[in-house]
Parts: C-alpha cells; sequence; structure tokens
C-alpha cells in the first residue's frame, strides 16, 4: 500500500430536518389542532483513530465526506429521523487542521480515540409546538439548520517509540529487518528508503515497542534537499534516536564524526526540540574493519559525545540482544520521568 501522509478533504454535517404545519383530521373531530412534528437533528462528523491504519491512502480517491441529513417532521406528532452520524477512521497520529487558518482541530494519538469536528444541524419545530390560548391553529413551523462545511488538511505524524536516523545508506533497513519483522527495501546505494517504515522490536516475552526507519537524512535537508523535510515531522512524537553513523568508508574517524554533526544540525535546523531528545549513537557496517580500527572510531565518538556509543553489525548481529536492552532502557527511562 503507497505512504500518504498529507491529503485535503472536505466534511459536511447534515443538515437537520423541517419542522412540519400539519392539523388533526379526523372523523368526528371537525376541528383538529396543530400536530406537526419536528424535524430530525442532522448527523455529526466524527474523526476516531484506528490503530490498524497507517497511511492516509484512502483518502486519496474520496474527497468529500457528508453525514446524512434529518428527516421532515409529520402530522400526528411524529418527529422526523435524526440523520445517521459518519465516523472518518484515520491512522493513529493524525492531525487536522482547518485548512484555510491552519488552526489545528484535533490530534488523534490513541486508538478509538474519537472526536467531533462537525456537529449536525438541529432539527426545525413544528406547528404543535406554537399552539397558544390565542392562537389555536398555527401556521407556523421552523426550517432546519444547515450543517457545518469544513475543508481540512490531515496530517500523519508516525507514532513510534524510536525513530532511526542517518545519512542515506547507513544501514537504518537493514537494522530495523533484524530487530523487527519490518521488511523494507535494502540496496547497497542510497535513498533505497522512500517512506517511514515501522516494525516492532519484541524485548523479552510481554515486553515490545515500535521503531520508525526515517528516509536518509542530507546536509541542507530541513531547507527541502533531498527526501529529509517531508519526513522529519513523523520523528517529533518519538521519545528517542537511534543515529547510525556508516563508519566502513570514512577515511579517519573525523569524517565519521562530521557526518553525525551534519545530522544534528538539520535537526536543530527543522525543530530545536529535536536536539533535546535521548539519543543512542551506533557504528554501523563494522564488519570489514578490526577490532583496532573499530576501537579507535568508538573511542573518539565517546570522547566527543561524552556517553557510550555502540559498534554494530546487522550482518553478524553482533550486540543485537545488547542494543534491544538498550532501546527498551532509553523507552523505561523516558516513561518514569
Amino acid at each position: 500500500m503507497r505512504f500518504i501522509d498529507e491529503v485535503k478533504i472536505t466534511i459536511q454535517s447534515g443538515n437537520g430536518g423541517d419542522g412540519c404545519v400539519s392539523f388533526r383530521r379526523e372523523k368526528f373531530v371537525p376541528r383538529g389542532g396543530p400536530d406537526g412534528g419536528d424535524g430530525g437533528n442532522g448527523g455529526d462528523v466524527y474523526f476516531q483513530g484506528d490503530e490498524g491504519l497507517n497511511t492516509l491512502v484512502n483518502f486519496r480517491g474520496k474527497k468529500n465526506y457528508r453525514a446524512e441529513n434529518g428527516m421532515q417532521g409529520t402530522g400526528s406528532c411524529c418527529n422526523g429521523k435524526a440523520g445517521e452520524d459518519l465516523i472518518i477512521k484515520v491512522p493513529v497520529g493524525t492531525l487536522i487542521r482547518e485548512a484555510e487558518s491552519g488552526e489545528v482541530l484535533a490530534d488523534i494519538t490513541d486508538n478509538e480515540q474519537k472526536v467531533l469536528l462537525a456537529e449536525g444541524g438541529h432539527g426545525g419545530m413544528g406547528n404543535i409546538n406554537f399552539k397558544t390560548a390565542t392562537n389555536q391553529v398555527p401556521q407556523r413551523a421552523t426550517p432546519g439548520r444547515d450543517g457545518i462545511t469544513l475543508e481540512l488538511e490531515l496530517e500523519l505524524k508516525l507514532i513510534a517509540d524510536i525513530a532511526l536516523i542517518g545519512m542515506p545508506n547507513a544501514g537504518k533497513s537493514t537494522l530495523i529487518s533484524v530487530l523487527s519483522a519490518a521488511k523494507p527495501k535494502i540496496a547497497d546505494y542510497p535513498f533505497t528508503t522512500l517512506e517511514p517504515n515501522l516494525g516492532v522490536v519484541k524485548v523479552g516475552d510481554n515486553q515490545s515497542l515500535v521503531l520508525a526507519d526515517i528516509p536518509g537524512l542530507i546536509e541542507d535537508a530541513s531547507e527541502g534537499k533531498g527526501l529529509g523535510i517531508k519526513f522529519l515531522k513523523h520523528i517529533e512524537r518519538t521519545k528517542a534516536f537511534i543515529h547510525l553513523v556508516d563508519v566502513s568508508w570514512c577515511l579517519d574517524e573525523f569524517e565519521a564524526f562530521e557526518q553525525y554533526v551534519i545530522i544534528r544540525e538539520e535537526l536543530n535546523k527543522y525543530n530545536e526540540e529535536l536536539t533535546q531528545k535521548k539519543e543512542l549513537v551506533c557504528l554501523t557496517k563494522i564488519d570489514a574493519m578490526t577490532d583496532e580500527e573499530i576501537k579507535k572510531f568508538q573511542t573518539f565518538f565517546e570522547e566527543q559525545l561524552d556517553k557510550k556509543v555502540l559498534p554494530i553489525s546487522s550482518v553478524s548481529g553482533d550486540s543485537m540482544d545488547h542494543l534491544k536492552g538498550l532501546l527498551f532502557r532509553l523507552i523505561r527511562e523516558d516513561d518514569n520521568q
């Protein structure tokens, strides 16, 4: 299924039904009074989170959504039937804005979270409501009120515990395929990941976390270069990052560390708060390196960052169990804050 994370749609709640002007017409009742019923209320429009969805692609084929109108009132004091509500299901993580003003109307962050966006029009009153001592035969009824029409922008920001970030071809897709059941496209050239991928990592029997594989970032990604700017929003909701640095092609540790600095600068340009998230730095593609070379790179990074750095091999599986434990610890510490 194609990944779509931004769409524009129009929603309209149902119109209220008109009230009815009617009088009793029965045998032996020559002067029957008013018996016009009220119109039914129009249907409301709700948005509801559905964890089974992970893209907005279903909205590409349909742009207009309308709830059912209320029915008109009838005689014999019968009120019109209310219009059926419309429930629009969206992926968890969907942000809903009013298109013209940009005002955020709802943020769907939980499964089955239900938000009313457009209330249906109220039904009109039948003439039975206007009978008075001085007006026994009211000819008056009120029309139903129109529903609300809204033009909306839907924006999906994936909800994951941890995001994999780094330069193109840093090994993000390979890592998520090893840690989870996700099967992203993997190749030995840049930009093989053209859309985010989610994977569930099991840590023990009853514990799991969700990883998001984000397309590779490059210098000036925050200004629209490459694919990065389109997907940077997907890491805003994550609790932490795994920052992957490919050291296999670097002539020295300084060149490798420059990759790290470039990505951090792009995160800061896009949203300064991103640089405040917890981060685990991993050195990738170490299979062809000697233990001495790996140690040299690791020591340099740890001295620069003043924290532990983990060399990993997705091919051999080295450090994978250790990595899972570190990831769970990151999430657990974040939840306890």
